[in-house]
């Protein structure tokens, strides 16, 4: 893609749209091309010119983000990247968005602390690099340098050569990892499991509250039960645990049984749960007891904590090029020979359940 990445953002509250603009303008990449109030403002500005990116608040006066949402997916494609507020409505409507085609969903920045602001704008501008990319839009990915300083998963949990006493027990553990387009990625996934499939820990890249609200419909179309995990919940057969949103998990374990820490602490790799951070750490204390799946995301959180789950005797995979949103984490985890095996989303679940069971 030659030039900048042309953002439009739309939202009914000045205050977020001026905020927005300035946090996207911050990057060099990205040029903001526009704001507007709601929907039928956004509608001629894009008769206009169309955007690479649209950023959208789904709760607006005369035409909510979602009708908005559909109609641009069944006229003229767009990558759109909701950015919403933490309501109970907001956030089942933000689960709603991604199914209908969003491509990915974070929380609205608030102007109360400069730790929050700093974090929003890593977030909002790696997330607006990660749709300019993404398949919606047909077109190349772009190639983004790294932006310093990023934290790797030292900075949660330290790094250990030997697995703890994985030959201990002879309890399984599923760990996956996901960001960009990993919501529908994670949902077929969950949707193949039986339910007497091994534990499944999992960090999807999204913001708290949403995870609750994403975990609950998972609850209600698969076979086997996922709920948003909680410090110390055990992790069990037939069941999958959701990091919750702005938290880290850990998979930690007691005796012969596997357990889950969920704990604050710095974004790793710019985010928060980081899919290193459950990586390594079930590696640590699960080891050739493990399996790890890396799927659709950009970035490369979940690369090296792969790697090490592979060098502890995990089994690994990463999801292959043609059936990711965004071909950036699966890449990374490749480039370092972390994967076993990479295979097209439709058989990672299959492939798995066989695996785990062999």
């Amino acid at each position: 893609m030659a030039g900048k990445i042309k953002v439009l953002v739309v939202d009914d509250s000045a205050l977020v749209r001026q905020t927005l603009s300035q946090i996207i303008s911050s990057d060099p990449l990205l040029e903001v091309m526009g704001t507007a109030a709601d929907p039928y403002f956004a509608a001629r500005k894009i008769a206009e010119e169309v955007p690479d990116v649209i950023t959208l608040d789904v709760e607006m006066p005369r035409m909510d983000g979602l009708t908005f949402l559909r109609k641009i997916m069944s006229q003229h494609p767009i990558p759109v990247i909701v950015i919403s507020s933490l309501t109970d409505k907001a956030t089942e409507m933000g689960i709603r968005a991604l199914e209908y085609g969003a491509v990915d969903i974070i929380t609205k920045p608030q102007l109360n602390t400069k730790k929050f602001i700093e974090e929003s704008q890593i977030r909002i501008c790696d997330a607006i690099r990660a749709a300019a990319g993404s398949k919606i839009t047909r077109r190349k990915m772009v190639d983004i340098p790294a932006v310093e300083p990023k934290l790797s998963a030292d900075a949660v949990i330290p790094m250990t050569k030997t697995p703890v006493g994985s030959l201990t027990t002879t309890d399984k553990v599923i760990a996956v990892g996901a960001s960009t387009g990993g919501t529908e990625a994670i949902a077929d996934f969950l949707k193949s499991m039986p339910l007497d499939c091994p534990g499944i820990v999992i960090v999807q890249h999204m913001p708290e509250k949403f995870t609750t609200s994403f975990a609950n419909r998972l609850n209600d179309i698969c076979k086997i039960s996922v709920k948003e995990a909680q410090n110390g919940d055990s992790v069990l057969r037939g069941q999958a645990l959701i990091a919750p949103g702005n938290f880290h998990m850990m998979l930690k374990r007691s005796g012969a049984k596997y357990y889950v820490e969920v704990i604050e602490g710095p974004l790793v790799n710019r985010h928060r749960p980081s899919v290193d951070v459950l990586f390594r750490s079930t590696a640590k204390y699960a080891g050739a007891n493990s399996l790890g799946v890396i799927m659709t995301g950009m970035g490369d959180d979940g690369a090296k904590g792969l790697l090490e789950m592979k060098d502890a005797g995990a089994f690994t995979i990463a999801q292959d090029e043609k059936s990711c949103v965004v071909f950036g984490m699966p890449r990374e985890a490749i480039k370092l020979g972390a994967a076993h095996q990479i295979l097209p989303l439709d058989e990672i679940g299959p492939y798995v359940i066989k695996k785990m069971r062999v």
